[in-house]
């Protein structure tokens, strides 16, 4: 059965220093992309930002435990963001220095952050479901009840891997929460034309398993979907699927040297989205319930701009990687011999 999660969620005045650090968060993930957009024409490869996805990312994430893992997707700045991750190495592994989170081999599509629970993020549509799936397996097989958030597109929600791995979390019961980023396109195709049913969510009910559809653009009601997943992932019920419907403000990717947007979305709709911006809805919010007065959230604001300029001073400073490193963290060096 879908159920759909109502998006007014009140603020107790004991939750006063979570949701601090959700606008925190969120700003650090809006600046950092922000800036990784001016500074595109120096960072190699594809650049994918998460520009007005941040509450699904932060209310998302910050309904995990430190051990928790997570996976994530082409679209993946944000997500180890999420997760507390410092700004600076991530911003150098865009830059593809030595001192970035995966030494520079990873760039904006492929990032990986172990210590953070962070197994990985793939530029092929999906592929990332199979593995938050092993996550769920291995805490099984080694007794801990570790729970792995799976974040992934509406377009992959038409893959193979898709269905492959919701059936096999269900079938054992493995504690992955698999929340989907619906922002309505598949790089330029409208959800619409690619897909049969209107909601994913509702394709949980062939699992067996929640399916649990939540405004995307409010960072609480996200925090409550999610957290009531995990609840049930760690406690041994299994997965639930929840439909995060939000929307990014930038293009498919950016590109280098020019501003023109592609046209495959009108005005209209792009505004009709900017005036729902979760970061100014949730600042609003909790000026409006004196959480945080306006002095208080423009200071943290301008902590986050220093942050971010601080990580690209730190980006721009650090070498490049050696030329033989090259083949260093792909083959194995050492085997291990069993009689």
């Amino acid at each position: 059965m879908t159920k759909q999660v109502d998006a007014h969620v009140r603020i107790a005045p004991s939750q006063g220093e979570m949701v601090r650090e959700m606008l925190r968060r969120m700003l650090r993930i809006r600046v950092f992309d922000e800036r990784a957009a001016v500074l595109r024409s120096q960072l190699p490869g594809f650049l994918h930002n998460s520009i007005g996805q941040e509450a699904e990312i932060v209310g998302a994430c910050m309904a995990l435990r430190d051990d928790d893992y997570m996976t994530g997707n082409h679209r993946s700045h944000g997500h180890p963001i999420g997760k507390g991750v410092a700004l600076a190495p991530l911003m150098a592994e865009l830059f593809g220095k030595e001192t970035g989170v995966c030494r520079g081999k990873g760039g904006s599509m492929h990032l990986a952050v172990f210590a953070a629970g962070s197994l990985g993020e793939s530029g092929i549509v999906g592929s990332l479901m199979p593995v938050a799936v092993g996550a769920g397996l291995s805490a099984r097989l080694r007794g801990t009840d570790q729970v792995c958030l799976c974040f992934f597109g509406d377009g992959a929600a038409n893959c193979g891997p898709f269905h492959e791995s919701l059936n096999l979390a269900a079938v054992w019961k493995l504690g992955v929460v698999f929340l989907c980023e619906n922002n309505g396109y598949a790089a330029t195709s409208p959800m619409s034309q690619t897909t049969s049913v209107s909601d994913v969510a509702i394709r949980a009910g062939a699992y067996g398993i929640p399916g649990v559809i939540v405004d995307g653009q409010d960072v609480l009601a996200v925090h409550d979907a999610v957290t009531a997943a995990v609840s049930r992932a760690r406690s041994g019920e299994g997965p639930t699927l929840v439909e995060a419907k939000t929307y990014r403000y930038c293009d498919h990717h950016e590109i280098a040297g020019t501003s023109k947007r592609a046209p495959y979305r009108t005005d209209e709709e792009i505004a009709s989205w900017r005036a729902r911006d979760p970061i100014e809805m949730f600042a609003a919010k909790l000026e409006i319930t004196d959480l945080l007065s306006h002095a208080e959230i423009e200071g943290i604001r301008r902590s986050v701009l220093e942050e971010v300029d601080a990580a690209v001073d730190f980006a721009v400073s650090s070498s490049s990687p050696e030329a033989e490193e090259l083949y260093e963290d792909v083959f194995v060096e050492q085997w291990v011999h069993t009689e």
